[in-house]
């Protein structure tokens, strides 16, 4: 047991906080840590380079995610700029730095490239001297995660660990462990409950939709589309917490004649992600490290639409390969190739098994244990 574990995440996207409260709360049930605590980074830094790193990325997402794509790719050469780039972080972050020299964590594990940096070189210039454990959150491994000084790296899948070992870093400090999920969504919860739970159909294909993803005008045109399958279709339509997203979903819902086949279910910010999970087939949308972690865990299939250039479109590469996934790249297609998929029931319970196969459930709890085996 440690006597303080410090988590590590910022908020740029919600995938690297989600990672991080899941290995918090395996950390709290394996009584890891006699104190357990997560801080987002960016709150330990001055407003513009905050600003810069959390707004501006969630705005180039909605606006320029081809920009964003060029910037991942060329970024994306090991060891190359890694000095010019710590210059910046260390300016913007002496806030951070300062906390973690007063707090003196027994042990660091970091679900961002931007903490894991400054640890390293906090570690290399002797201002820290506890085990660092860097947590990669998507299945492809970029350049900004290298480090030179940290104890173990946790990668999603095992080609990311080869990839990380070419690089230089030695295979005992390499865990295969998948990306870090709620533990909840490893619940085995019955579909057909789920369904009727939520006023769903207990026997219709359902698809579920993350609409916050695509914006208010983009839904409504892949509602549309999915208007023509020839497939009895219910839709779940997660909003988060636009209010206008959902009102409009609500609004083209309530427009559907009454002899549709295709029922839409709108939802806003919700806390039942893995019941909504549970209820469903397939994962219509853009591929996520952790929701696409949690909705392997749920054995669902995916209908990768629109990924972001970068990190999304290595993960969906990686989907494709595995046999999990089929990509529609235009819209006025989408019905057909989802047609396709719901005639050949054979196909669609293999990827539905390569689906549970790739799933990583307990990979937070295989976190924790690691860094807990560490040289102390």
């Amino acid at each position: 047991m440690f006597n303080k574990m410090l988590i590590l995440s910022a908020s740029a996207g919600a995938g690297h906080i989600r990672a991080a409260q899941a290995i918090e709360q395996a950390a709290l049930e394996l009584n890891a840590a006699k104190e357990v605590i997560h801080v987002d980074t960016l709150e330990y830094t001055n407003k513009v380079f905050r600003t810069l790193y959390s707004k501006t990325y969630i705005e180039m997402v909605n606006s320029a995610p081809e920009v964003l794509g060029w910037i991942y790719d060329h970024l994306d050469t090991p060891w190359k700029r890694e000095r010019r780039r710590l210059a910046l972080d260390k300016l913007n972050t002496r806030p951070f730095v300062k906390f973690v020299k007063k707090y003196q964590p027994d042990v660091i594990i970091c679900t961002h490239f931007l903490p894991a940096e400054i640890v390293s070189w906090m570690k290399a210039k002797e201002k820290l001297e506890c085990p660092q454990g860097i947590v990669i959150t998507d299945f492809d491994v970029h350049a900004l995660w290298l480090c030179h000084h940290y104890e173990q790296y946790f990668v999603a899948i095992e080609e990311a660990g080869v990839h990380l070992n070419k690089l230089g870093i030695w295979p005992d400090k390499i865990s295969v462990t998948g990306i870090p999920i709620d533990p909840i969504f490893s619940q085995n919860k019955d579909k057909q409950q789920m369904r009727v739970k939520y006023g769903l159909h207990p026997d219709k294909p359902t698809i579920l939709i993350s609409a916050g993803g695509f914006g208010v005008g983009p839904i409504e045109l892949i509602m549309r589309a999915l208007l023509q399958s020839r497939h009895p279709l219910q839709i779940i339509a997660i909003c988060g917490k636009s209010k206008e997203l959902k009102q409009q979903i609500d609004s083209f819902a309530a427009r559907l004649p009454q002899n549709s086949s295709i029922n839409i279910k709108p939802v806003g910010y919700t806390k039942d992600m893995d019941e909504y999970m549970s209820a469903s087939d397939i994962l219509l949308g853009k591929p996520g490290g952790l929701t696409t972690s949690e909705a392997l865990t749920k054995g669902l299939v995916f209908v990768i639409f629109n990924p972001i250039p970068g990190q999304e479109e290595r993960n969906s590469d990686h989907l494709l390969e595995d046999g999990v996934a089929i990509r529609c790249n235009n819209l006025p297609t989408l019905a057909y190739k989802l047609d396709r998929l719901l005639d050949d029931k054979v196909r669609f319970s293999t990827m539905q098994n390569n689906a549970k196969k790739l799933a990583c459930p307990n990979a937070a709890y295989e976190i924790v244990k690691k860094m807990l085996s560490l040289p102390k």
